[in-house]
């Protein structure tokens, strides 16, 4: 029976607009393994939103045979990658099947299909290439999130962007806006242009989001492998060449999406303006807003501390979080024999490892580091997590480092596995959500929102939606931020020293001497973050300010 298409349930008037919206990953649930890291997060959270909304929504994706990469451990508890194949029996198969050009071959494309019901979604079609009539070159374009290859990154590109206009048109479903969240399907903007033959016409249909300022999330490729590749559909080079104003050898993607789209924005205000300083040389791009990014409180939010705090039930607020900080400990125990404490302050330090977030910070001063962790009087427990990019050897050593150190002290774990199931524990079990970027380097940000909603504290610098949040102990606890030309080891030390300050003189003494006002600080934090880091304000303002009609540029 061929498969058709009919959004699947009653749209609200409010969200008419139809959108398409494509991303490389979503993290929608611990069973669907198709993300990295915070873009899957927000992603995930933005179709959950769309459908507690009814917004005329269908996501568009490509369906990772092994996912992004399974984290396990060496014989020495140091970081190894397992890549393993992947099986979803709730995705349902369809009978659609053509083609795209990559590399002037001719390449089968397929889709599966997350209907609504499964995990209270929009719509999400996922692209493979994974097909009996592909051969194996082929068949790998949708085998691993963000591989290395540059090859099979751009091939990546070209299956969700052109791949993912073609399936919108076999599905026969158009939409009024294309959503280019990030710039990895940024084919689809080629593939509009040379169907509607105008720039005006896929100017008016393309929306951009950027979420972050950092180089190696903005990539720049070599045109004429572009070219060679099919990046640019039936485009010739000459023509590429003038739409995306690229003069010399190098396309620069996040340019290119700015100068090509009606809108763009970035996910909050800070990056708003690091984005407007970074593009402003440059003629001809759209305008860009600040839609700051959310998480589903629907999804996150420990719905028992939440009856607790309407009832203004302290007892049953507390008790809460130490069951949520035993179910925690479990997973501590079985990974790395340690038996941690529910009395004791507790704080995580969970997102993906990179070199900017700095995970091993609390370590830059190990004489410090010993003095906090090795007070009895005053005990911590810490625990971190985190998944670096598979072939970022700089990031893994970070986490190895950080295993390393940990086998000295039993008050000291290291997760691995960090994926939506073990996030939900962390954040239960947190006391102090611990978030130190690099100033400036963080678009957004986005864990510290969902720990909120489970009770925990931040303690971050402030960066990304942070200042949006942050009542310096009122909600949280904020890590004054150095100033961001110095240079990198001036500003990690500085920033350390401010660190261990804040530990030492405010979070520890208030958590043990002054135990209702570290509750006072639990309940401001849980009611501040709603509404205004709920996902579904976020959705919201998608259609209200970045979806509506092209601005004259």
């Amino acid at each position: 029976m061929k498969f058709s298409f009919k959004h699947p349930y009653p749209v609200d008037s409010s969200y008419a607009t139809r959108v398409a919206y494509f991303c490389m990953e979503y993290a929608i649930d611990q069973p669907l393994k198709i993300y990295a890291g915070g873009l899957g997060f927000l992603a995930g959270s933005h179709m959950r939103s769309a459908f507690e909304l009814k917004q005329n929504m269908v996501g568009i994706g490509i369906l990772w045979k092994y996912g992004y990469y399974d984290q396990v451990r060496k014989p020495d508890q140091s970081m190894d990658v397992l890549f393993g194949e992947k099986e979803y029996g709730f995705l349902k198969k369809t009978d659609i099947k053509f083609t795209i050009q990559v590399s002037k071959t001719n390449v089968w494309v397929t889709a599966y299909y997350l209907p609504p019901e499964v995990f209270n979604t929009a719509p999400v079609f996922l692209l493979s290439t994974d097909l009996p009539e592909n051969d194996y070159l082929s068949r790998t374009i949708s085998h691993k999130l963000y591989d290395s290859n540059p090859e099979t990154k751009t091939a990546a590109a070209i299956l969700l962007g052109m791949g993912g206009a073609r399936l919108l048109e076999f599905l026969e479903w158009e939409p009024e806006i294309y959503h280019l969240n990030e710039s990895h399907a940024l084919p689809l903007a080629f593939y509009l242009y040379n169907k509607y033959k105008s720039r005006e016409e896929l100017t008016k249909r393309l929306v951009f989001t950027n979420h972050t300022p950092e180089e190696s999330g903005n990539l720049k490729s070599n045109i004429s492998l572009l070219n060679k590749m099919g990046f640019f559909g039936d485009i010739t080079l000459t023509e590429a060449r003038a739409i995306s104003q690229t003069e010399g050898d190098l396309l620069d993607h996040t340019l290119t999406a700015l100068h090509l789209s009606h809108m763009a924005n970035g996910v909050s205000k800070l990056h708003k303006q690091t984005l407007e300083r970074m593009w402003k040389i440059h003629d001809d791009i759209c305008p860009i807003r600040s839609v700051t990014n959310a998480q589903n409180f629907n999804y996150w939010a420990d719905k028992e501390m939440y009856k607790a705090l309407s009832l203004h039930d302290d007892d049953a607020l507390r008790l809460r979080k130490e069951t949520a900080k035993d179910q925690l400990f479990e997973i501590v125990a079985d990974q790395n024999g340690e038996i941690l404490d529910r009395k004791i302050l507790t704080l995580v330090f969970a997102k993906r490892i990179a070199g900017y977030k700095r995970a091993d910070l609390l370590l830059h001063n190990m004489e410090r580091f010993e003095q906090i962790v090795s007070n009895t009087s005053r005990p911590i427990q810490i625990i971190w997590a985190g998944k670096p990019y598979p072939m970022d050897y700089t990031a893994i050593g970070i986490f190895d480092k950080i295993v390393n150190t940990c086998k000295s002290f039993s008050n000291c774990s290291v997760l691995v596995g960090y994926e939506l199931k073990l996030s939900k524990l962390l954040k239960r079990g947190a006391d102090v959500w611990l978030n130190t970027p690099r100033y400036t380097h963080e678009a957004s940000g986005t864990s510290g929102m969902a720990a909120a909603m489970n009770g925990a504290i931040n303690l971050s610098i402030p960066d990304g939606w942070f200042p949006e949040f942050a009542r310096d102990k009122v909600n949280s606890f904020v890590i004054p931020a150095s100033d961001p030309d110095l240079p990198d080891h001036q500003q990690d030390e500085a920033d350390a020293n401010k660190l261990y300050d804040i530990l030492e003189n405010e979070v520890i003494p208030l958590y043990y001497d002054q135990p209702a006002q570290w509750l006072s600080l639990m309940k401001n934090s849980m009611q501040d973050i709603i509404p205004g880091f709920d996902s579904n304000r976020l959705a919201k303002e998608y259609y209200e300010k970045i979806y509506g009609p092209a601005e004259t540029k």
